[in-house]
């Protein structure tokens, strides 16, 4: 089975808030700061595969109020005209498939240990307008996460995204 990265990556940053073990965050002051990217897997059928490849760049920034999240590949190709207006049909793929953005606003309920985060702009255009709701885990510096995914042709998977905060 063929699995879409973009639907891979959508479905890993919809997770990027959901309880996988270790320490609960005691209060939204435990998210505040920046994440910088460690992995994103995904686990579907037995099969682990890396939908941003073995090393990927992202950070994660939570002030409070507003969040915002970018996810790309390491080994993205470069565009050959070096402008992004004029790349081919096949960089245009692979930039897209292998890049996710986002940001929006969010609250913290603190009972529940639950980000709502509402998405104000995405890559992934589907997003825009929607609220996600997710519940979260820090344990020392290491935010993981993890979310079932989807799938056209079965179960689906789990996604899970670690995170390192940054010094």
């Amino acid at each position: 089975m063929r699995v879409n990265p973009m639907t891979v990556a959508a479905s890993a940053i919809c997770a990027f808030f959901v309880m996988t073990g270790g320490a609960l965050a005691q209060s939204a002051k435990d998210l505040i700061g920046t994440w910088m990217l460690v992995s994103v897997t995904l686990e579907e059928g037995g099969n682990k595969t890396e939908p941003f490849g073995p090393s990927p760049k992202g950070m994660s920034i939570f002030d409070g109020t507003r969040q915002s999240t970018v996810i790309v590949r390491a080994d993205m190709p470069k565009f050959a005209s070096n402008n992004r207006g004029s790349g081919t049909a096949d960089e245009n793929k692979a930039s897209v498939q292998g890049s996710l953005a986002f940001f929006g606003t969010y609250t913290f309920d603190e009972a529940s240990k639950s980000v709502t985060t509402k998405i104000d702009g995405s890559s992934f255009p589907n997003w825009m307008g929607v609220e996600q709701k997710r519940t979260i885990a820090i344990a020392d510096d290491t935010l993981t996460v993890t979310n079932r995914v989807p799938s056209a042709s079965g179960p689906g998977g789990v996604a899970t995204v670690v995170w390192k905060r940054a010094k």
